[in-house]
């Protein structure tokens, strides 16, 4: 039953029903209606014929006291009057017997064999009946009975029969006329019903259709609004709302793509954490690095691997109970790294607390930096301590004249200005240092061949090294030129430091090799060359090669865990003797900043009680010319 009426659910059809039931009702009562008028007009216009029949000829029966004594002559007036009527005329008397008639076949009948009792009993009590039969041939006829009255007496009836075939013929004849009426009209009523319906559904189909696209995340949508109706208002609103919608949500988009990209670049960790399920509802890359979470695609992170990893550092429970008041915040320590934790309680719409949110930042340099600082503050104070002393103590000693020896006193006054030098070499290197990490050195770059500097920087360091005997081996190309793009003094600073430190930590009688060679772009070398200029954001683009000095002692070498420290200010691996050697523990770090400025860098090998290789390394010049660099 449910299939059978399915297309019910449409409203187009169902307002075609509407109208065919509203069509199929009206014309129905009027055609009843009709024809049933129709056969009353019938009816009465064959009563009105037959009464005024009978009131034409029955004064003549009424003059008569006893029908009897006259039927002769009744029947030839009925015989005179049939001729003229198409109707049939019967004169019955008291005894319900015919005794006169148009058809002869009915004289002296029994009327009742004719005519039903209750119409003769009727006519008989001076009333006019009828009745409607259908005779044994199937014809009908209607019958009028009326009362042949002498005064106040009934002395027989008079009655007529008039076939009435051609009423039922009419009504017959209307009804089917009415019937092909009320087809045509169905079909004119289906059709245009169809096509009104289809005025109103289409529009909405088209609205239903665009809706479901909408919803399927297309907002180009676009109905057309055909008329001024109800529906073409329809359109209209729709439009309209299409239109803010897709604002809204390409404003809400927009507002989700800056929170992403805020999310997937900031420098801090970001977690939110629902209370119920403990499941991770957002996690910037960051907070997944820092934690070391491992997520697999599709996979929802859960808050039980950082519990797992952090221990009650990070538990859920103790950080909920102590946001209870509000934000809370605490410092954590993690394979190496120094984390500093905010929290605090998020809430939903109906501000209820549902979750906690962590901010995760990794302080760790930050702390290194704050430890660098103190340590060079240290380090200033205590480095410029030991020259003041003793410039102090040796000047007061020769203030009040203790010292009356001129040898003495000499050798007093070189001891005050060899340290005023060591301080004054001290307060150069940190103005240098300073104007290098403020980016405020001024350099005098110009392309040139590093050859000739590197041979005279080996020169000056000759005598020094024969002091120690010790061998300087300088494995320089005769017919090879370097060129690159340096600043000649501060190149020469660097080569100096580092001879200088090699032939300061080899032993008497030990041996520093120097030598100068060029590495592709394309090498080993050249590859860790450039991804280290990367590390530290001072690439210079796309290099062709890189020209390498390389200082090789069999010193004293360096330990392993002294190596990461060892371009650090201050830093020393054997404080008391790098003093005694005149060092102040920035030339190291000042050649870094030198060469890093260059575009280059410092690369250092060393085995404790093997030796040391450091490696200076310059992007190689293009085979231009010379030329100078502003």
């Amino acid at each position: 039953m449910k299939q059978g009426f399915h297309f019910l659910k449409s409203i187009r059809w169902r307002i075609v029903l509407i109208y065919v039931l509203l069509v199929s009702i009206a014309m129905t009562v009027a055609g009843v209606f009709l024809i049933s008028e129709l056969e009353d007009y019938m009816m009465e216009d064959v009563r009105s014929r037959f009464t005024k029949i009978v009131q034409e000829n029955i004064l003549t029966l009424q003059n008569y006291e006893d029908l009897g004594d006259h039927q002769e002559q009744i029947r030839n007036d009925i015989l005179a009057w049939s001729e003229s009527l198409r109707e049939e005329l019967f004169v019955i008397d008291e005894s319900f017997t015919i005794i006169a008639s148009g058809n002869e076949n009915y004289l002296d009948q029994n009327a009742l064999n004719l005519l039903d009792q209750s119409v003769l009993v009727q006519a008989f009590n001076g009333r006019t009946a009828e009745v409607d039969q259908i005779l044994s041939s199937g014809v009908p006829v209607k019958n009028l009975v009326f009362p042949i009255q002498n005064g106040e007496e009934v002395i027989g009836i008079i009655c007529l029969r008039a076939d009435i075939s051609n009423v039922f013929a009419m009504q017959d004849q209307a009804q089917k006329i009415f019937l092909y009426s009320l087809a045509m009209a169905l079909v004119v009523t289906v059709l245009l019903a169809y096509l009104i319906s289809r005025s109103i559904t289409v529009p909405i189909s088209d609205v239903s259709e665009k809706v479901e696209k909408m919803a399927q995340g297309d907002f180009s949508q676009e109905v057309q609004a055909k008329s001024d109706d109800e529906i073409g208002q329809l359109a209209q609103m729709f439009n309209l709302l299409r239109g803010e919608l897709d604002l809204t949500l390409s404003t809400i988009t927009n507002e989700k793509n800056k929170l992403e990209t805020i999310l997937e670049y900031m420098a801090d960790g970001l977690l939110a954490i629902d209370k119920d399920t403990r499941k991770v509802l957002l996690v910037n890359p960051m907070a997944i690095r820092m934690l070391g979470l491992s997520i697999r695609e599709g996979a929802e992170p859960s808050y039980e691997d950082v519990e797992a990893e952090f221990g009650s550092e990070l538990a859920f429970d103790t950080m909920w109970e102590k946001s209870e008041e509000g934000g809370n915040h605490s410092i954590l320590e993690h394979k190496g790294h120094i984390f500093s934790l905010r929290y605090d309680r998020f809430k939903d719409d109906a501000d209820a607390d549902v979750g906690l949110i962590l901010l995760l930042q990794d302080i760790t340099e930050q702390q290194k930096m704050e430890n660098m600082q103190r340590d060079f503050v240290a380090n200033v104070s205590h480095e410029l301590k030991t020259p003041l002393t003793t410039i102090k103590s040796y000047t007061e000693t020769l203030l009040d004249g203790m010292v009356t020896d001129e040898e003495t006193a000499k050798s007093f006054l070189s001891i005050v200005d060899t340290e005023a030098d060591r301080m004054n070499r001290l307060v150069r290197e940190l103005l240098q240092l300073s104007r290098l990490d403020h980016k405020q050195e001024k350099w005098a770059m110009k392309e040139a061949d590093i050859l000739p500097l590197l041979k005279s920087c080996v020169t000056k360091m000759e005598m020094t090294a024969k002091q120690k005997e010790q061998t300087v081996t300088a494995e320089l190309p005769a017919d090879e030129t370097f060129r690159v793009v340096m600043d000649k003094d501060r190149m020469e600073q660097v080569i100096l430091n580092i001879i200088s430190n090699s032939i300061k930590y080899t032993q008497e009688g030990g041996s520093i090799r120097i030598s100068l060679r060029e590495e592709s772009a394309d090498s080993a070398a050249g590859a860790a060359f450039a991804a280290a200029t990367r590390a530290i954001g001072r690439s210079t683009g796309k290099v062709s090669g890189w020209v390498c000095v390389d200082v090789t002692d069999n010193g004293i070498g360096i330990p392993e865990e002294d190596q990461p420290r060892i371009f650090e200010r201050f830093y020393r691996v054997d404080k008391a003797h790098s003093r005694k050697m005149g060092g102040t523990g920035l030339g190291l770090s000042i050649a870094k900043q030198i060469m890093e400025g260059h575009g280059g860098g410092i690369q250092l090998e060393s085995k404790l009680g093997e030796g040391t290789r450091v490696t200076l390394y310059l992007p190689a010049a293009p085979t231009r010319g010379m030329r100078d660099i502003e």
